[in-house]
């Protein structure tokens, strides 16, 4: 059996975590985890991550109901960025679209979108 990989949180004591879907690979979001986001996502299997407009602990879905199932959590070469991979409930971005990524830099809408946020964050 491996050792658990320590993760290097750095200076500020969080990491950037990907958020991809488990079966099709679609990237869906980038958040931060805190030591404590990742050991509640570990020990509850749902994904949590750290705000740091709200400075707090947060749980995907929540609020919205769009949890995220982590199927597996990796750990880049240098242990210092994270990677969910998931099972997304509905959509993964608070604008309603199933990805974050939704658009490209030219502005041209190719992502779908999945919820009506004013229905869910009212």
């Amino acid at each position: 059996m491996d050792d658990d990989v320590s993760v290097d949180f750095g200076e500020d004591g969080l990491v950037p975590a990907v958020a991809q879907d488990a079966d099709s690979g679609e990237v869906l979001m980038l958040a931060y985890v805190s030591p404590e986001a990742l050991e509640r996502t570990r020990e509850t299997g749902r994904a949590h991550y750290y705000s740091r407009s709200r400075e707090e602990l947060w749980e995907k879905g929540a609020t919205s109901g769009h949890v995220q199932d982590v199927a597996e959590v990796r750990v880049d070469c240098d242990a210092d960025t994270l990677l969910y991979l998931v099972d997304q409930e509905g959509g993964a971005c608070h604008t309603g679209h199933r990805s974050c990524f939704y658009r490209t830099i030219e502005g041209e809408h190719v992502g779908e979108k999945v919820f009506d946020p004013d229905a869910v964050y009212e």
